[in-house]
C-alpha cells in the first residue's frame, strides 16, 4: 500500500493546533509549513507522473520542474496549481532554512490554505474525462 500524500497536510494542521510552550511552537510552525508544501508537491508531482505520463527525473531542481509543467499549461487550475507550488517552495525554503521568520503564523496559515488548495484542484481534476 502506498503512502497517503494528503496525510502530511493532515499533520501540518494537527502541529498547529496543539497546545506547546513557546520555544517549541517556532519548530512546529516551521515544520507545518514544510510538510504542508511536501503534501502539495508530492501530490501534484505523482498526478504528473500518474495522469499525464510525465516522467519527473530525480534531478536537483524537480520541484521547479513540478510546478513549470503546470505553468506550461494556460487552464486557469494549473495556473494556480503553479503559483500555489512556488508560493508554498519559497515558504517552506524561508521555514527550513531561515533564521528569522517574521510572521510565521500567519504564513503557516496560509501555506496550509494553500496546500489545501492544491490537493483540492488535483483531485477535481483526476476526476475529469
Amino acid at each position: 500500500m502506498s503512502f497517503d500524500w494528503s496525510q502530511y497536510l493532515n499533520l501540518a494542521k494537527e502541529l498547529t493546533d496543539q497546545p506547546t510552550t513557546p520555544a517549541n511552537q517556532e519548530a512546529k510552525l516551521r515544520d507545518a509549513i514544510s510538510r504542508a508544501y511536501y503534501a502539495a508537491f508530492i501530490l501534484a508531482r505523482n498526478y504528473l507522473r500518474d495522469q499525464e505520463g510525465i516522467s519527473i527525473l530525480k534531478i536537483s531542481d524537480a520541484h521547479r520542474y513540478v510546478w513549470e509543467q503546470f505553468k506550461l499549461n494556460p487552464h486557469p487550475q494549473r495556473q494556480l496549481i503553479a503559483n500555489n507550488l512556488k508560493r508554498l517552495r519559497a515558504y517552506r525554503n524561508q521555514a527550513d532554512y531561515v533564521d528569522k521568520f517574521p510572521g510565521l503564523a500567519g504564513t503557516t496559515i496560509i501555506a496550509l490554505d494553500l496546500s489545501e488548495e492544491v490537493i483540492s484542484i488535483l483531485t477535481s481534476l483526476q476526476h475529469l474525462p
